[in-house]
């Protein structure tokens, strides 16, 4: 019996938990589970008697193996499946090498002896397929590397071998030879000090610097890269030679020098270029497949053995290298030690090169190790390609690294292993002894053709523009920046400025504040952006953020700044007396004495500096389009109502309006009595112990229509920051979170943290954040713990002291009804109604205002900034002028 089509298409029900438990702070929650005592990572060994050594097998095959990576795929080789696929790449692989060390003399203008070239090619395939972590990279030759080495030789005034019109010097002249070889001993000299940096950086592991790279800027690089080594093959194309630019804007120069001599191309050499091309195109549409594996057909080795027989039959007409091959001075040349004498000439030179070298090799085989998905070393690639450095400076040959066009043969000709690699480099070494003079007359336009192609995998990244700018903004700008740079500026100039300008773009992308205000989902203990979700709501009296990154220098302005801006309201830097004060409670925690004058001998420990808990204090914002506000501050300012519409509402606390000062601001208080109806209105709860500025202490206008429904008109008494998703809090934004603990707390508002890793927590006591007001008991395991001790330390009910002016005055109709008969009751008398307000102090702990109490200042004047007033009504006769004189209202700058 089949089950039915609903019973399988039907979602399972999730199932449901309830869990009580109590509230738990960090402190709380360390003091009942204890933590697990981390191993130390020091540890004392005491030696006695004797040293023992311990060997262990599995430690020695993991040196063994990380150093000779050449053992992990040959001990697993599968001989069956992996053999013929890389007998078939090396064969494609040697026949192209071939062509390539016979005509790089054309890109660089200085012959080296031909035998010496393919004993440092083979030389260097060899120690890469020892040391290589990479199976697919083809080491080699590279052109736009031996061009650079152009530059080198300009350091010594030595003129080119092969002039712009295509002749050699005359080499019987002495002087000259002198100077040819002092030229091949300064290109072994670059190549030797080439290796040793990049050995040199290796040994130090400086290759994680790839880590931090993304994909983005190893696709851009690598397709700059393949116009450069396109536009460097046009002297193969049309067969003409120019004076090849290195530099800053050298692929410009060079296409503008290629376009002035194209009257003077051979025509034959373009001919066989698009022969060449069409037969590579085609031979993408002939499908080969081997044990369910596709082959690519050996198109290039085909290529390269056909136009070979002709060449040798027929006369062509166009550019070989059999001119070269026959002017070289020296056929080969014995390996011996680079000269030294020279270093300090080309150390700039040489450390462009081992730049340049390492990050091609290792961005192509990255490439590849993410398409055949295996994993390469960084650091032992570094140490690898300056191992083989070392080796060709032997040769006097040019410094090495990745040859693009034979990587990519290797690679779709389905190479699987270095073994590959190795017949390539076998298979070129004896051709190359035995039958190279048939090479020679191979025309360099088919070379062009076959490298060309191998580029096009590189340009297709240009069709991922698109996607990168409809998916991530950040990486297509690194994609841009570095194919701009590294198209116009070079290779090694390039390179730095994509790399200089990723790791800003790193860093500002990771210290990007973001902030959610989070509301409560209703019935349940989660929380979600208010803007983000329409269950969302509020709770009363209560604001949750939600910090999405860590808190650092870079970002911690930002973050002030938004929170005082939903808080509305601003901070002012206290002044010289308020300074005082705080500095008089600070040295009365520490035990000093405070004296105006004190000796005391230079030999005595200097006393500890006080420590001031903030520099700042919060005021209320004031809002331009409000004309009825006097003063920035906004102290308490008593003005008379024409309608008896209009109420007098005195509101103590933060209100989350952003036009909180022409709101006006209703308050409904909690009846006390239990047997009658609940109120209609939401509770406002406020405190009398609200000190320190008495500009969160506002007379409401009159009442006007919420622009906005989004904020509320309730009081806030508690702040709680979510820091579940924050990983790290520096010494400088620690500084700022325990200011703005006693700024928010010195108005009244107290600041919770939820969710808070304890590593965090540890920083926190690195950089000494706690003190008597913020404490581990403001730290809470979950976000609904810490709204539940925010909600429950204010669920008491208060009545809040309201000063009318007026008998004939009335409450807000939000009033309840006997509140209205309390009032007008005690408005007989032409008295102060009050309704004195209590409040459970958060956490058992003292406000910071209630220190200057304490420590008050002698100036009345500038007493008013730190203590509560307990102000009587105006007198009919009063005038506003003498009341603003007598309470100094500080006006906004």
């Amino acid at each position: 019996m089949e089950p039915d089509a609903e019973t399988i298409s039907a979602p399972r029900q999730l199932g449901k938990y309830r869990i009580k438990r109590g509230i738990y702070t960090e402190e709380q929650f360390q003091k009942n589970y204890e933590r697990n005592t981390p191993s130390p990572r020091n540890r004392d060994f005491r030696i006695q008697g004797r040293v023992q050594c311990r060997f262990s097998w599995a430690r020695f095959r993991k040196i063994i193996l990380k150093m000779f990576p050449i053992l992990n795929w040959l001990c697993a080789y599968r001989v069956r499946e992996w053999f013929l696929s890389d007998i078939h790449a090396g064969l494609s692989v040697g026949m192209v090498q071939i062509p390539q060390g016979l005509s790089g003399v054309l890109l660089t203008r200085l012959p080296l002896p031909i035998v010496n070239g393919f004993y440092s090619a083979f030389c260097c395939s060899l120690t890469y397929v020892v040391f290589g972590t990479s199976r697919h990279i083809s080491i080699g030759s590279f052109s736009i590397l031996n061009a650079m080495v152009a530059d080198v030789l300009k350091t010594l005034n030595f003129s080119p071998v092969l002039t712009a019109n295509g002749t050699f010097a005359n080499f019987s002249d002495a002087n000259y030879m002198k100077s040819y070889m002092e030229a091949l001993t300064l290109t072994a000299s670059t190549t030797f000090l080439t290796g040793i940096i990049q050995l040199l950086l290796g040994c130090f592991c400086l290759g994680f610097v790839t880590t931090y790279l993304p994909k983005t800027l190893i696709d851009a690089y690598l397709t700059a890269a393949a116009l450069h080594v396109i536009v460097s093959q046009f002297s193969f194309i049309f067969g003409i030679v120019i004076n090849f630019h290195m530099g800053p804007l050298a692929i410009f120069y060079n296409l503008f020098h290629y376009c002035m001599a194209l009257p003077k191309a051979n025509a034959t050499s373009i001919l066989l270029f698009l022969v060449g091309l069409l037969m590579l195109r085609v031979s993408n549409c002939i499908k080969i497949t081997y044990k369910h594996s596709p082959v690519a057909f050996p198109m290039e080795l085909l290529l390269i053995i056909t136009i070979t027989i002709i060449a040798n039959h027929v006369h062509l007409h166009a550019e070989s290298s059999m001119l070269v091959a026959k002017m070289v001075p020296h056929r080969f040349l014995p390996p011996t030690l680079p000269d030294l004498s020279n270093l300090s000439r080309i150390v700039a030179h040489a450390f462009s090169l081992a730049i340049v070298s390492y990050f091609l090799l290792i961005f192509v085989g990255k490439r590849y190790a993410c398409i055949h998905n295996y994993n390469i070393s960084s650091n032992q690639e570094l140490m690898t390609v300056g191992l083989c450095n070392i080796f060709s400076s032997f040769f006097k040959s040019f410094a090495v690294s990745c040859a693009i066009s034979g990587t990519v043969i290797q690679e779709k000709t389905g190479g699987k292993t270095q073994f590959a690699a190795l017949i390539g480099a076998s298979i070129m070494l004896v051709v190359v002894m035995k039958l190279g003079h048939f090479f020679q007359s191979l025309p360099n336009a088919v070379l062009a053709a076959i490298v060309m192609v191998n580029m096009f995998p590189f340009l297709e990244k240009f069709m991922d523009i698109p996607t990168l700018w409809r998916q991530d903004k950040y990486h297509f700008v690194i994609w841009i920046v570095t194919f701009a740079a590294v198209l116009c500026l070079g290779l090694d100039i390039g390179l730095v400025i994509a790399m200089g300008f990723t790791f800003f773009i790193i860093t500002v992308r990771s210290h990007r504040m973001k902030i959610v205000m989070l509301g409560q989902i209703p019935n349940t203990d989660l929380y979600r952006s208010l803007s983000d979700y329409k269950a969302a709501a509020e709770i009363e009296g209560v604001k949750i953020f939600q910090c999405c990154s860590s808190i650092s220098f870079a970002n911690m302005r930002h973050f002030k700044g938004y929170l005082l801006h939903k808080m509305d309201v601003k901070a002012v830097p206290l002044d010289e007396n308020e300074m005082r004060a705080l500095i008089s409670v600070s040295l009365s925690s520490i035990g000093l004495e405070r004296k105006d004058l004190k000796c005391a001998c230079v030999c005595d420990p200097p006393e500890p500096l006080p420590r001031i808990p903030y520099t700042e204090k919060l005021v209320k914002r004031l809002h331009r389009d409000n004309e009825s506000s006097s003063s920035s501050l906004n102290l308490i300012r008593w003005s008379k109502f024409e309608s008896k519409h209009s109420s007098g509402t005195l509101t103590t606390g933060m209100s989350q309006t952003q036009h909180a000062q022409s709101t006006a601001i209703r308050l409904r208080a909690a009846r006390p009595e239990t047997g009658k109806k609940k109120d209609e209105g939401k509770r406002t709860r406020h405190s009398s112990n609200l000190g320190v500025d008495t500009s969160t202490t506002l007379l409401c206008q009159e009442p006007v229509q919420l622009q906005s429904t989004e904020f509320s008109t309730y009081p806030v008494h508690t702040i709680i920051l979510d820091f579940s998703m924050v990983q790290f809090v520096d010494l400088q934004a620690s500084d700022l979170l325990r200011q703005m603990f006693h700024m928010f707390q010195n108005i009244g508002i107290s600041v919770l943290i939820a969710s808070c890793h304890f590593s965090v927590i540890e920083i926190f006591e690195k950089n000494d954040l706690f003190d008597d007001c913020v404490t581990k008991a403001r730290f809470f395991l979950t976000l609904h713990d810490a709204v539940l001790a925010a909600l429950e330390q204010n669920q008491r009910p208060e009545t809040v002291e309201l000063s009318i002016g007026e008998p004939e005055q009335e409450l807000d109709e939000g009033l309840t009804e006997e509140q209205k008969e309390r009032s007008l009751h005690s408005g007989n008398n032409k008295d102060i109604s009050s309704l004195k307000t209590t409040r459970s102090e958060l956490l058992n702990e003292e406000p910071i205002s209630d220190l200057f109490r304490t420590y008050s200042l002698q100036s009345e004047t500038e007493m008013n900034v730190f203590q509560q007033y307990d102000a009587p009504p105006p007198e009919p006769g009063d005038r506003d002028e003498e009341w603003e004189q007598k309470w100094k209202y500080a006006r906004d700058p």
